[in-house]
Formats: C-alpha cells, sequence, structure tokens
C-alpha cells in the first residue's frame, strides 16, 4: 500500500512539473526572437477610400491584414474564407488588428453580398472594406514590394502585413534552417498567399504573433531590437 501511494505521487509530481519545466525552458525564447523583416517603408494610406462606417478606416496606427479582391470579389469566396478562418478568427480581440479589403467603386452591393457568404454570427467588426478609383488602388498597390501584379479585375490573392508605421513586415531570408545550412540561394516572402493553407495557417500566423508580441513588449518597454530592413540584407543577394 505504502509504494502504490508513494508511486502515484511521484507519478502526479512530474505530470505537474513538466508542463512547469516546459514553460520555463520556453520563457527566454520570448525575449529573443528575431522581430518580422520590414520589407518596405511608407505604404500609402487609405484617405481617399471610402467605407461604410461612420469612423474613417485607415493602416496607420493599426496591424493590418491587407488584401485586394477586385471587380467580383464573390468569386474570391476561398481566398476569403481562408484568410478568415485561418487568420482573422485566430487573432481577432488582439489590440488594434484589422482585416482590410480594398475594392473598386461600385462594388458595394457585392461587398455586402460577399460579407453574408462569409460571415458565420461571428464578430466581424475588424474585418473591413473600402472602395477607391481604380488608379488609387493601384497606387496603393504599388506601393508595397510586390512578387506579382494585380489582374485585370483588380485581384491578386495575396494579402499582405502592414504594421502600425505603415511598414509592409514579411520575410527577407524565408529558407528553411536545413536549407540555410547547405547555403541554398537566398528567397524572400512580401506577401502571403491565401489559396495556400500552409502559407496563411502557418507562415502568416507565425509572423503575426511575432509582430503583435513585439508591439506588445514595445507597450511594457521591454522591446530592445530593431526590425531588419530590406537594406540590411543587399550584401547577401
Amino acid at each position: 500500500m505504502e509504494k502504490s501511494r508513494i508511486k502515484r505521487n511521484l507519478v502526479l509530481g512530474i505530470l505537474f512539473f513538466l508542463p512547469v519545466a516546459f514553460l520555463l525552458m520556453l520563457y527566454p525564447s520570448s525575449h529573443n526572437y528575431d522581430p518580422l523583416d520590414i520589407v518596405e517603408e511608407d505604404i500609402s494610406d487609405l484617405d481617399v477610400f471610402t467605407s461604410g462606417y461612420e469612423k474613417k478606416i485607415l493602416l496607420k496606427d493599426h496591424i493590418t491584414v491587407l488584401g485586394f479582391f477586385g471587380n467580383e470579389p464573390e468569386n474570391n469566396l476561398i481566398a476569403a474564407a481562408n484568410l478568415k478562418e485561418l487568420v482573422y478568427d485566430s487573432f481577432l480581440g488582439f489590440k488594434k488588428f484589422q482585416v482590410v479589403i480594398v475594392l473598386p467603386k461600385g462594388t458595394e452591393a457585392k461587398a455586402k453580398a460577399f460579407h453574408k457568404e462569409i460571415n458565420n454570427f461571428e464578430d466581424m467588426r475588424f474585418w473591413h472594406y473600402v472602395f477607391g478609383e481604380p488608379n488609387d488602388i493601384k497606387r496603393i498597390f504599388n506601393s508595397l514590394k510586390l512578387e506579382e501584379n494585380l489582374d485585370d479585375d483588380l485581384f491578386t490573392d495575396h494579402v499582405f502585413i502592414i504594421d502600425k508605421d505603415l511598414n509592409q513586415r514579411g520575410r527577407l531570408d524565408d529558407r528553411t534552417d536545413n536549407e540555410k545550412e547547405k547555403k541554398d540561394s537566398l528567397y524572400t516572402m512580401y506577401s502571403y498567399d491565401c489559396i495556400d493553407i500552409y502559407d496563411i495557417k502557418n507562415k502568416m500566423s507565425d509572423d503575426l504573433r511575432i509582430l503583435l508580441t513585439e508591439y506588445r513588449q514595445k507597450r511594457k518597454g521591454k522591446f530592445d531590437s530593431s526590425s531588419r530592413r530590406a537594406d540590411d540584407l543587399k550584401d547577401t543577394e
């Protein structure tokens, strides 16, 4: 009986202390991570765009996932559903986080129908639509660091992360550890493909967590590292 009680207490002790030890091992790493790279600066804001909201929708002072869904947004429901379920729903409630979808003027009715398709009765207060002239949409888009162009309908299935200071964030070196060890050629990630589940669920979600951690540490006065910028890697190209 005594041996059984000792064995039981030992097992309970291990079950209790293992998670604590694991968290203590992770704790130092939370203060020594690499900030999410700045891949482009001075992204154009949305001042000339309209929306259906009383308050103007802007990028400045927000952590934004920015998308361009074109003249026929209803044709792009797969991209939107992936973005909502794998990104928006995961980060809903984080301070100053928002998703902004840019559409051409004249698509307001289509945007409402589109919104009904992706809204599953959850809090959508931080999922916004803004409407502008084609030239203004292209101006915003061309201020970004790009891997592909808008199509003729002003659509791309790639979305972008913009920080509070109008910097575009991404990865200046997207190689895996194994690729770095093999000294494979450097490649980047400036945007995230909403059709690619791995891109959205893993890479983009990880990058947003890193950016949110950066701002949380800045608020607490604990952030003591500056993000890399595109110029930092010119010598490696």
